[in-house]
């Protein structure tokens, strides 16, 4: 199954910025950012990258990114030692949904998820939260391990 880039969510109509996919390309291929957020532009009705998070950036600098009243998408890069000892990493999808967003806000995010998850191939794990405690760094290394 192919995807195109700017191909449009029939649900929600938000289309995928070609920015977003290369932003989130680097992540993955050439370690270039530790994490990335994306908003929905609503004037160009599609996924846009709101913040590209310097590879020395650690996780606290990545959860102080996200809003504290509206929704984004978010990828991080998570490294970490394995009980082997072998430095492993793996690419979470963040779905940022707080609870005092915009109901409309909300909808349109819910909406258009599934499509823009299909644009960022290798992310390994999701986590859909609502609250910083869903998020929090712990729950990214109960999942990484």
């Amino acid at each position: 199954m192919s995807f195109r880039i700017r191909g449009q969510n029939a649900a929600s109509g938000v289309g995928v910025a070609d920015h977003s996919k290369n932003t989130f390309l680097e992540l993955k291929r050439k370690k270039g950012y530790r994490y990335v957020i994306f908003k929905i532009d609503e004037k160009k009705n599609e996924v846009v990258v709101e913040k590209a998070g310097d590879p020395a950036e650690n996780y606290d600098d990545f959860a102080e990114s996200l809003p504290e009243n509206d929704c984004r998408y978010a990828v991080y890069d998570f490294d970490f030692v394995t009980s082997e000892n072998c430095q492993k990493s793996k690419i979470f999808f963040i779905s940022w949904s707080p609870a005092v967003s915009r109901i409309r806000s909300k909808m349109l995010y819910a909406t258009s998820k599934s499509s823009f998850r299909r644009v960022l191939d290798g992310v390994h794990y999701e986590i859909q939260a609502t609250d910083p405690t869903e998020m929090d760094l712990e729950v990214i290394k109960d999942r990484a391990h």
